[in-house]
């Protein structure tokens, strides 16, 4: 079904199952099984009856990059933890809750292997979504107890179910939201630290914490005031002074590479006639975010996290360190020590 007109077959099929012909299905089995009603029986108008003990109605959204779909749905995730509150269960069941309505509203984040699924309740119905073999975004709302939308239980109730179900599915998608495109930032960045190639020309990538392009992230910051731009020499002497070393080392060549490679990339643009270039607005944000990132959070961060170094005695090293002693503990109490 992978071709354009599959997904349009396969959705009119799941229209077709309606509740005739699981009825007719049901009927034609019984035809030709024993049980234990007579045609007399059968003909005074006993017969058995189909309730609905559990309706399924899921949406499953194929992604065209599916590479990126599980970022997608982390970030999804991790920015939709309250989707289980009242008030939003309110919005994707359409259906007013009190302090008397049972059932407990939660959100639950279950990972089986490594894939996760996110789990709405709503009394013993329950949207769950997730990563469907790293192609697509599953929706699927269950219903275990037609009563709990004032519905009976008899299969002619399944038209009215499925009105709930897929509404229910339309609204959690309505109601999700994340706080940016991390599918996008996720090609932005690697797009910066892999090798490029753009008319013909090919450089390298600036890969993230390579000291060398670290040194480089640095330098060109100090350019972004300057009106006239900066020269290959201007980048040379920071590049010299940021990886101690004197600028006599550093070759008209390695600069030729460097300058090509951050134009290629949009970090720098060049002032047409002249041999000035420019930082871009991208390539500053870039600069300042990647020297930010690992000046103020990685690196400092590392250095609480790991128990060899000795580090100054931070609230992440502190909670670190009473959640290392109590893991120890219990190791030690439950006699799983080595």
């Amino acid at each position: 079904m992978a071709s354009r007109a599959g997904p349009r077959r396969l959705q009119q099929i799941c229209d077709d199952l309606s509740a005739d012909l699981i009825e007719a299905l049901l009927r034609k089995w019984l035809g030709r099984l024993p049980h234990p009603f007579t045609p007399a029986d059968r003909k005074a108008g006993y017969r058995y009856e189909v309730s609905i003990l559990q309706a399924e109605f899921s949406l499953t959204q194929v992604l065209d990059r599916p590479v990126h779909g599980r970022i997608f749905f982390e970030q999804v995730i991790r920015e939709n933890l309250d989707l289980g509150r009242p008030e939003e269960i309110q919005l994707i069941f359409n259906r007013r809750i009190t302090r008397a309505t049972p059932g407990r509203f939660r959100t639950r984040i279950l990972t089986q292997g490594i894939t996760p699924s996110l789990h709405v309740y709503y009394k013993s119905a329950r949207i769950k979504q997730y990563h469907k073999q790293e192609r697509a975004l599953r929706t699927e709302t269950t219903i275990n107890n037609t009563y709990d939308f004032r519905i009976g239980k008899r299969l002619a109730n399944l038209p009215k179910l499925r009105q709930i179900g897929f509404a229910a599915n339309r609204r959690l998608l309505d109601a999700e939201h994340i706080s940016h495109d991390c599918i996008l930032a996720e090609d932005t960045f690697q797009k910066i630290n892999s090798p490029i190639a753009l008319n013909g020309q090919r450089a390298s990538g600036l890969r993230f914490a390579d000291p060398r392009i670290h040194a480089l992230w640095h330098a060109l910051i100090l350019f972004r005031l300057l009106p006239n731009g900066f020269r290959a020499g201007d980048l040379r002497d920071h590049l010299a002074a940021l990886s101690g070393r004197s600028p006599e080392t550093i070759g008209r060549g390695a600069m030729t590479y460097q300058l090509r490679r951050l134009r290629l990339h949009g970090i720098i643009e060049r002032t047409p006639h002249s041999h000035r270039y420019r930082l871009t607005d991208p390539g500053f944000r870039s600069a300042l975010f990647f020297t930010r990132a690992y000046n103020r959070l990685l690196r400092p961060g590392l250095a609480a996290v790991l128990p060899d170094h000795h580090a100054a005695n931070t609230p992440l090293k502190r909670a670190l360190d009473r959640f290392d002693a109590r893991i120890t503990a219990w190791l030690a109490d439950a006699k799983l020590t080595a």
